[in-house]
């Protein structure tokens, strides 16, 4: 069972997740600990880009843009 879950909300976001992600997955080891990208229907190689380079990240592919807040809650 996961008991923290940092869940990360990006839309067109790659280059920033290339560089920050290892950085989340170094400091967010541990048991029941999840790492989840909640995507806002990106048109830029986001999903791909998590996909390959980093396996272990959840994805969560939402169907629009809900925006900040809606991206959140949509969940």
């Amino acid at each position: 069972m996961k008991r923290v879950s940092v869940v990360i909300l990006n839309w067109n976001g790659a280059d920033m997740l290339r560089e920050f992600m290892p950085s989340v997955i170094d400091y967010s080891v541990g048991e029941g600990v999840e790492i989840c990208v909640a995507d806002n229907a990106s048109s830029d190689e986001s999903l791909e880009m998590l996909r390959t380079e980093f396996p272990v990240v959840r994805l969560i592919e939402l169907d629009q843009n809900y925006g900040f807040a809606e991206g959140i809650t949509g969940l």
